[in-house]
């Protein structure tokens, strides 16, 4: 399992399968921790069926999520005809955190319970 917290690099992408099955694609910028020069890690994240459609549907770029999922390692020949490796994350498990301070909310979200959720100063710990 890989649990990773960061932010969206960019809105995610939802597509469909030939067999009508929802994926989501977004990238997460994870910081290094004990990192004193600034590097950032990009994490593919990629989210199935009924998760994928609350993550096309919620996430927006810039908001803090927490990832829980699998580690894959694929690899396809370009157009080019080199190989190409991706290593993304297949989310299992996925959190959704603080959104950024001037990004809009999306029309189906209820207000007042994103409101509720996101003072820190409500929270018991």
């Amino acid at each position: 399992k890989a649990y990773i917290i960061g932010n969206l690099t960019r809105e995610p992408e939802l597509r469909t399968t030939n067999s009508g099955i929802s994926v989501c694609t977004f990238t997460v910028a994870v910081a290094r921790r004990m990192n004193k020069n600034g590097e950032t890690d990009f994490i593919q994240v990629v989210t199935w069926r009924g998760l994928a459609d609350n993550c096309a549907k919620y996430l927006v770029k810039g908001q803090k999520v927490a990832v829980c999922g699998s580690i894959q390692t694929r690899s396809y020949e370009a157009q080019d005809g080199t190989n190409r490796y991706i290593t993304e994350i297949i989310a299992d498990d996925l959190e959704f955190l603080a959104k950024p301070g001037g990004a809009v909310r999306k029309a189906e979200e209820p207000e007042e319970d994103y409101e509720q959720l996101t003072n820190d100063e409500d929270w018991p710990f």
